[in-house]
């Protein structure tokens, strides 16, 4: 008995809409799976989907957050300077960001060393709350303990996003909070980078 620890490095994009679906990206050239990119929506009636590419990281996704309904298909996802491609099965998603704030600014000083530890996630994990209204550790299902360091923050400035080629709407804030785990996503929508490292315990 003992704990697996998995350290995902990525960004994780958030975006809502008019038609009340919010839309989470989630891009990872690092991690303990490979490459792969994942898209997790929740609609208005809090239906949650998630599209994954493999059955492995679909799997692995969904045993440690909550869906109703899981797909697997390729997950493309394309960056040329400041605006990101995404297509995933039936959705299409293309956002463009601003530049960096203060917030951004201030979490691209935090050193990666100190953002990678445990104990910096719970140093963060009030003011993350008080200043963006979301949690950096927690966990989502019995045996799984979760955190997440963010390093960097844009703003969403625009957003295109259809599902089944039908538009969903303008972009919007995160409102209501995604319901896949622990944490949620900023009501602003936004791109961060971000360390998000999973353990689970008694593996």
């Amino acid at each position: 008995m003992g704990c697996e620890r998995l350290t995902f490095d990525g960004w994780i994009a958030a975006v809502g809409t008019g038609s009340g679906t919010r839309v989470v990206v989630g891009h990872w050239p690092r991690s303990p799976l490979g490459p792969f990119s994942d898209v997790m929506l929740e609609c208005r009636d809090g239906h949650r989907m998630l599209l994954a590419p493999t059955t492995r990281t679909a799997e692995y996704i969904a045993g440690v957050y909550h869906f109703d309904e899981v797909r697997t298909g390729p997950v493309r996802v394309h960056r040329n300077g400041r605006v990101w491609d995404i297509a995933a099965g039936p959705l299409v998603l293309c956002f463009r960001v601003g530049r960096r704030r203060a917030l951004g600014l201030a979490l691209r000083a935090v050193p990666r060393p100190l953002a990678r530890q445990p104990l910096w996630a719970a140093v963060a994990d009030v003011p993350a709350r008080l200043m963006a209204g979301v949690r950096t550790r927690g966990s989502s299902r019995p045996g799984y303990r979760q955190w997440y360091a963010a390093t960097d923050l844009w703003p969403i400035i625009a957003a295109d996003v259809s599902f089944d080629e039908a538009d969903l709407g303008p972009l919007t804030p995160v409102v209501p909070p995604v319901r896949f785990g622990f944490g949620s996503a900023p009501a602003t929508p936004a791109l961060v980078r971000v360390l998000s490292t999973v353990e689970r315990t008694g593996a």
